[in-house]
Formats: C-alpha cells, structure tokens, sequence
C-alpha cells in the first residue's frame, strides 16, 4: 500500500523507486500484485508514466490517512522515551497561510527540531475532507464547530473587509453600508466556499444582493484582480497588510459591527493526536495568541485561546 501510495503520488514508477530506495522491478512487482489481488487495474500505463485509474483513485483516497495513521502511531511509540519527533502536517487556507506560515515554521525549527512540519494549502472544501481523512493532523476550518462534527478548538474571530482598488471609492468613509457594495463588481470564489456564503448571506440579511461577474477561487488572482483595478472583493485585512499600508488596495468595514467569520482548528477525531501534533499545537496556539495581544493579527480570541492572552 506505501509503494501504492508512492507510485500514486510520484506518477512515475522510477522517481517512485528513487524516492523509496527500491529497485524498480520490485517495485513494479509489488503494484502488479496488488492489482492482481483487487482484481482491477489500479493505474493506466503510458510512455510519460503512470496515471490512476478511477478504482486506483478511489483506493488512495481510502487508504491514504489509513496508512499515514499507522506510520505516525509507529513513529509515536518509538519516541515515548525520547525527544519529541515525528512529522505533523498542518492544513490551512491561503490568507491564514500568508499572515502565519512562515512564522510557525520558524517556530517550530527552534522549539522543535526534532519535527518535522508539512504545510497543505487548500480551501474549506479540501480542509475539511483532509482532516476527515486523516491526511492531515491539524487544519485550519470555518466555524461554527458544531457544524463539522469533529474534534475542534475555538480559535478566533477575524473581520472580514470590503477591499477596493485606490481611488474606486472617492469621499465613502471607512464603513459602508451593503447598498454601497450591491453594485459593484466582485470577484469572489465559487459558491462551494466559505467567504462566498459568508457575503451573500449577510447582503440577503441586510436585504441586498451582490453582482458577481468574476469568481475566482484563488487568493492571489483575487488579490491581483482588485489592485488591477478589475473588481472589488471581501478578505481579512491581515491576509493583506502590506498591500494596504502601500496604498495598493483600500479596506473598508461592512455594517456597523463589521463583518466576523469565525476559525477553529480541527483535529482527526478517529485517532488520538501523536505527541509531535500536541507540541505543534501548542507552539501554533501560543504564536496567534501573541499575534493577537500585539496588534499583529486583528481578531478577537475564542474560547480556547483566551486564557493565553
């Protein structure tokens, strides 16, 4: 199932040998028997490599977690006497990516450097199927937890802004109202997403509706497309400091309590977390809470974050 999973990832059975250190007949032999004992053909073979059938799909998408979840518990085991170690993979969206990344990372290299960290990048549909899975240890989700039916923490709450190229919206204040934003052009993602749902439901709230002649699920085109001049959209001002202190794009809150979606942080609730997951957790808690207390990442704490602030 590793080499399975390997050849599934690589595309190709020699870089899958390189990467496992196992001669390329043996290799090849191993995912003929497998294929032979399902009983269908797993992958389509051609002169560029290797390409997953749809029964070859669909066995990685069942056995992927499965199989990382006994590595990590090995991995567990081997290292109750020791230091702690072992790899952790952490999922987030794109603007929480930009704001902290980076910073945990670091972190993480010097608290922890016996563990290694793996950062996912992905949208609230993929977030959560990851962790549904167990392709990942801890990811980044939108609340609220009781509507996702997994282990959770409550993390934040994060405002949402109006962002505008300089200049679109000459003599409107620093709050708009939803009759301001209705005629705009907006690029946002599609309607499977989490901000999309977030801005139609409150404009229906205030008793508008949005033009959307642009959706865009990706953050840096959204990001592009706004500074270009193209539209106008809705993102946290943290995933755009920089841009906004250039002057590059201008943000605005919407309504008189601004708009707020809520981040928790969710954790595979079909295994127990490993010990280099609890350490990371941790160290990812004790950075926002201090990005929180210095201004650096506006929010307001959740539960389980107040009382580290």
């Amino acid at each position: 199932m590793k080499t399975f999973i390997c050849v599934a990832e690589c595309g190709s059975p020699s870089r899958a040998s390189d990467r496992l250190r196992i001669a390329q007949p043996a290799l090849s032999r191993q995912i003929k028997l497998l294929e032979h004992e399902i009983g269908v053909p797993l992958f389509d073979r051609h002169v560029r490599g290797m390409e997953l059938t749809e029964a070859g799909t669909e066995l990685l998408r069942r056995v992927s977690g499965v199989i990382r979840q006994l590595e990590l518990t090995v991995q567990d085991v081997q290292s109750l006497h020791s230091e702690v170690t072992g790899n952790v993979a952490l999922a987030l969206m794109p603007t929480i990516s930009t704001v902290f990344a980076a910073r945990l990372v670091d972190r993480v290299a010097r608290d922890l450097p016996d563990v290694s960290l793996r950062i996912r990048e992905g949208y609230s549909v993929e977030l959560l199927t990851w962790i549904q899975r167990g392709d990942v240890d801890i990811s980044f989700l939108y609340g609220p937890p009781s509507d996702l039916h997994i282990r959770t923490r409550e993390l934040l709450h994060e405002e949402v802004v109006l962002i505008s190229p300089p200049g679109t919206l000459d003599g409107v204040g620093p709050q708009v109202e939803f009759d301001t934003v209705e005629p705009l052009p907006l690029v946002l993602p599609g309607r499977p997403y989490a901000l999309r749902h977030l801005i139609e439901s409150m404009a229906k709230k205030a008793g508008h509706t949005i033009d959307v002649p642009y959706e865009v699920d990706s953050y840096c085109a959204i990001k592009s497309m706004v500074m270009s001049g193209i539209g106008h959209s809705f993102l946290p001002p943290a995933s755009l400091k920089t841009e906004i202190d250039r002057g590059l794009i201008e943000a605005r809150s919407v309504g008189q309590g601004g708009l707020w979606r809520q981040l928790v942080l969710g954790v595979p609730s079909q295994r127990p977390n490993t010990r280099a997951a609890d350490a990371v957790l941790s160290l990812l808690l004790d950075e926002i809470a201090m990005m929180i207390d210095s201004g650096e990442w506006q929010a307001r704490p959740g539960a389980d974050l107040r009382d580290r602030i």
